[in-house]
């Protein structure tokens, strides 16, 4: 369980900083808005492609080898390109060609991993039974400290020297392919060429199709996501341009978003324990909603970082709630297939948010943050409508042996449809 934890840590705060780094490199070296939109979008283009085939890669080839070999190739490219930082031009066309391109292989990589390592967590989870939102939990809380190490990190490491940065994300990246434990045996899959991609995503999204409660919660995470990742992107934006302060204030602001959701994640455990997944998970959506509208009307830095903070404390008890109810819907046997659909469809707004601050100018980003706000409260409304309506579908497990037993046949038929097909 240590080197699980290690795993997730190390992996979580390589992927975390390079997130946050590599854009705020961009607009500190070019001072373009649109560079620096187009490397959010860059980072997370290729990201839909690991989730892509990630799910496939897993089933066939076993977590711990698909997670091994990401981390290794990210080692390797993030000590390339510092090599070649340190000879080129700081602000030269040459650098931040090499930065753009870190950006987009790195993300695929460090999605792959993340496509492993939840693998292996799902797993645990199911061994956990009616305690998985525990187990989930302190998954999150390693995911939300490297949130909150993650900006801090990047900030400080590019005040130094972008080689730097990227020095300790191939340092970071080596120690979680070092601590990869052996994963339980995957169902093999016949080949992992394109024919098998196209078969695992469509026994994944037959699954989505057949379980409405995860359906429902993907729908609404969709439009969520949107919100969150244009405040993601436009966030160096707002703080350099809008308010005028450094490129450390920027990661100053989304580390102390990152302890604010550290503490909700680790009070989110007690509150499903008192008043279930839905309760918990309404409460959440509503925070983070209510909070992103606050981020667009923010009138100074000190409003913008507390409402920075609440959105995150909101998206923290979410994600504990997802994480949940995945683990509880998605049969074994297709796990990876299932969560490369449900990963790619709740991160394909990560490269439209990069598009539309790419092309908007600085002074329309708060309308754009409105726009999102109003969209986001309505789909979230809707979503948890259909979550109700399908609670029985996600009632806790009756036994550890067999998670996936769920008191209703809605469940039942999920996990039958993809062994018939």
């Amino acid at each position: 369980m240590t080197r699980i934890l290690l795993m997730r840590a190390s992996d979580a705060v390589a992927t975390q900083t390079a997130t946050y780094a590599i854009p705020l490199l961009i607009l500190v070296t070019t001072r373009s808005t649109a560079l620096t939109g187009a490397a959010f979008l860059l980072e997370w283009l290729p990201r839909l492609a690991a989730f892509t085939i990630g799910g496939a890669l897993v089933d066939r080839f076993r977590a711990d080898r698909v997670f091994c070999t990401a981390a290794l190739a990210r080692t390797l490219l993030c000590a390339a390109a510092a090599g070649a930082l340190a000879v080129l031009p700081a602000a030269g066309i040459a650098a931040t060609a090499v930065v753009m391109a870190v950006g987009a292989a790195g993300g695929l990589l460090s999605q792959a991993c993340f496509v492993a390592v939840e693998t292996l967590g799902a797993h645990a989870s199911r061994t956990a039974g009616t305690d998985a939102h525990r187990v989930q939990s302190v998954q999150i809380g390693i995911d939300q400290s490297a949130l909150l190490a993650g900006p801090l990190l990047g900030g400080l490491l590019l005040a130094v020297a972008p080689t730097l940065m990227l020095i300790v994300v191939a340092a970071l990246s080596a120690t979680a392919a070092a601590s990869t434990i052996r994963a339980p045996a995957s169902a093999a899959v016949p080949g992992c060429g394109v024919s098998a991609v196209t078969a695992s995503l469509r026994t994944g999204w037959r699954t989505v199709r057949s379980i409405p409660a995860l359906a429902w919660l993907v729908t609404g995470l969709v439009v969520s996501n949107l919100a969150l990742a244009v405040t993601q992107a436009s966030a160096p934006i707002t703080v350099m341009t809008g308010f005028g302060q450094s490129s450390m204030a920027v990661g100053a602001v989304w580390s102390a978003a990152g302890l604010v959701s550290l503490a909700a994640v680790a009070a989110c455990r007690r509150a499903i324990d008192r008043f279930g997944l839905w309760p918990v998970g309404a409460a959440g959506a509503a925070t983070a909603c209510a909070a992103c509208l606050a981020t667009a009307l923010a009138p100074d830095l000190a409003v913008y970082a507390v409402a920075i903070g609440v959105l995150m404390a909101g998206e923290g008890a979410l994600t504990v709630v997802l994480r949940t109810l995945r683990a509880r819907l998605i049969p074994a046997a297709v796990f990876g297939s299932t969560l490369s659909v449900t990963i790619v469809l709740v991160v394909v707004p990560m490269p439209v948010a990069g598009a539309l601050v790419a092309v908007l100018p600085a002074g329309a980003l708060p309308c754009l943050l409105l726009a999102c706000s109003v969209l986001q409260g309505a789909a979230m409304a809707l979503a948890f409508r259909g979550l109700w309506c399908h609670r029985a579908s996600y009632a806790p497990s009756r036994s550890v042996a067999d998670p996936t037993a769920a008191g209703s046949t809605t469940a039942a038929r999920a996990d039958a449809a993809p062994h018939a097909a």
